[in-house]
């Protein structure tokens, strides 16, 4: 479709099969998780190595240790930072990962760290950003990290067509600083749709070039 030419979809993924399904649909990056149904954790050392071997697109890693909130122990931050080590010994180009305070506030000086840690791999802020507060001074706290390339979001809200306002208005505050990846319930049914509506570059789904299973 003529429409998509200049805009990169983004396959979320939990299987070698999905990602290869996934890649031969024309997905242009995949990103690799385990437990879909808790909206994505970290997967296991050998899907991500499977992908590497298989993959001829760019892949991305979740960084997740735990369903639930995302309000980190120490152990958990430390898991979270030699997960990103590995990945970056691997030669992964991407991982997401997000570090919120126990107010829902971004913990800047954890993402921080962590951003730098997996430099010079490019950083993913996941929806994480969707339980804070306030999104737009979220997202300005995180463009103050340059090592973070991007925010995936659906605006706060549960998908991105109800928050599609919001996310335009991230879009706009982002000014080419950081990327705003609009995700949530985006398919191949109803891309067309929504990207009327927000008018990003990059889209984030499971079903974003069709079912996968």
């Amino acid at each position: 479709m003529e429409l998509k030419k200049n805009i990169l979809l983004e396959a979320c993924v939990e299987t070698l099969d999905q990602a290869l399904l996934a890649q031969k649909r024309g997905a242009n990056r995949v990103e690799i998780c385990s437990h879909l149904d808790l909206d994505g954790l970290t997967p296991s050392d050998n899907l991500v190595k499977n992908c590497i071997k298989n993959l001829s697109i760019p892949i991305k890693v979740m960084v997740r240790p735990r369903k639930g909130n995302f309000v980190y122990s120490k152990n958990e931050l430390l898991n979270i930072q030699q997960k990103i080590m590995y990945y970056k010994s691997l030669g992964i180009v991407e991982v997401v990962f997000g570090v919120l305070t126990k107010e829902n506030e971004v913990d800047i000086d954890e993402v921080h760290k962590l951003a730098e840690t997996a430099y010079p791999m490019k950083v993913t802020f996941h929806k994480a950003i969707d339980k804070t507060k306030n999104l737009f001074s979220a997202l300005e706290k995180i463009k103050t990290i340059p090592e973070v390339n991007s925010i995936l979001t659906s605006g706060g809200k549960s998908n991105a067509k109800d928050g599609h306002k919001i996310i335009q208005r991230m879009i706009d505050l982002a000014e080419d600083k950081i990327k705003i990846i609009a995700a949530g319930g985006i398919t191949d049914q109803n891309f067309e749709e929504l990207h009327n509506m927000i008018g990003a570059k990059e889209y984030h789904g499971k079903r974003i070039v069709g079912h996968l299973t």
